[in-house]
């Protein structure tokens, strides 16, 4: 009986902490919609080079093309999309800087200063799942790649693939892979431009650097 109890009050527990996350998730996405309402988002669509629809904007992640306006963030299959996305879509929507950075350099997660305290997070959702997907299945990878919309490349460095990607537009993405030898386990590295910092935080960058794990595992 004290075991059921113990079992019956973790599970209320649970459902009191959902109950509560959930709660959190929808006032921050409303305090977003709010934002976007103040905002002139056909100067933000000319400067990013994306298309709209009436009031919407058509913004491509991943190939994938979802609606976002004040009303909300709909996906390709014309649901509400997730509440990782929605952040990432408003961020960036948000953060568009009036004078868009010029070329820079290629730079790894955390070479960002402020993402120091999201390096775990990063290795967790985004390098580890990676390696541990296509380890021993370049192939693979690359088939993988090729149907998120990635571009294999070819420039002599010392990678067994790399592949390049466009993430958001104004925003690339460069995977970089070595698989397992004798010595090493397999290896992943995510290059973003260094101007990026500008497009989005640190925060927004890694969901970023999630949803392409996510969705390039499920290409596998």
């Amino acid at each position: 009986m004290i075991n059921q109890n113990l079992t019956g009050a973790k599970s209320l527990s649970d459902q009191t902490n959902m109950t509560q996350k959930a709660a959190v998730f929808e006032k921050t996405y409303q305090d977003y919609l709010s934002q976007l309402e103040k905002l002139d988002l056909s100067s933000r669509a000319s400067r990013l080079g994306i298309k709209m629809s009436g009031d919407e904007l058509l913004i491509p992640l991943f190939r994938s093309v979802y609606r976002v306006s004040s009303e909300g963030v709909i996906s390709p299959k014309g649901q509400q999309a997730g509440f990782a996305e929605s952040v990432v879509f408003f961020k960036y929507i948000l953060m568009c800087p009036r004078d868009l950075p010029g070329d820079s350099e290629w730079a790894t997660y955390h070479s960002f200063k402020d993402a120091q305290p999201l390096l775990g997070y990063f290795a967790r959702e985004t390098t580890n799942p990676i390696e541990k997907c296509f380890t021993g299945k370049l192939m693979a990878l690359e088939h993988a790649g090729s149907k998120l919309g990635g571009s294999t490349v070819t420039d002599n460095a010392s990678y067994d693939l790399s592949i390049l990607f466009m993430a958001l537009p104004k925003i690339p993405l460069f995977l970089r892979f070595n698989d397992k030898d004798d010595e090493f386990p397999a290896q992943s590295t995510i290059l973003f431009k260094s101007s990026v910092s500008q497009y989005l935080d640190m925060e927004s960058l890694g969901i970023l650097g999630a949803l392409f794990a996510k969705n390039l595992i499920a290409n596998a």
